[in-house]
């Protein structure tokens, strides 16, 4: 998430969010946040209609991992930002438990295909079986009769 979405769920200006997080620069590795290049700034503006006020900022902006934005409660101490990052963390657990979800049923649908697979050829060979025991021989033994 980008530094000026957080700061208006937390209620509080991207200045401030910045300063707190320079303070305490080392809860912030680089798996936590990362400063937009130029041109990552320009093309995030470009497709993102709700960050056009950066078109003109000289700053680049600042976007948070998700333990990135887990960290910022401890910044942050204001009663909204706990109550937000509270609710952050909560939509966090629920997309990665849809996620796990999804995940445990596209490897069920596998496991079913496979087993649908296997059953596809034991029913080809019993069937093969069956044509063979039911198909009646060719006769070798001449016909008793006049032949003309």
């Amino acid at each position: 998430m980008i530094d000026s979405d957080l700061a208006l769920l937390y209620g509080v200006t991207t200045k401030r969010l910045n300063e707190q997080v320079k303070r305490n620069k080392k809860r912030f590795p680089l798996d936590f946040m990362f400063q937009l290049t130029k041109k990552e700034k320009d093309e995030v503006v470009a497709n993102c209609d709700h960050l056009q006020k950066l078109v003109f900022s000289a700053v680049l902006p600042y976007v948070f991992t998700e333990p990135g934005v887990a960290m910022l409660s401890s910044v942050l101490n204001s009663e909204k930002a706990v109550r937000v990052n509270i609710q952050i963390i909560r939509i966090f657990i629920k997309l990665r438990e849809f996620i796990s979800t999804h995940k445990e049923l596209a490897h069920k649908l596998n496991q079913l295909e496979n087993k649908i697979g296997k059953h596809d050829e034991e029913i080809q060979t019993i069937f093969q079986a069956i044509r063979l025991l039911t198909s009646i021989p060719e006769s070798k033994k001449r016909r008793i009769g006049f032949v003309s």
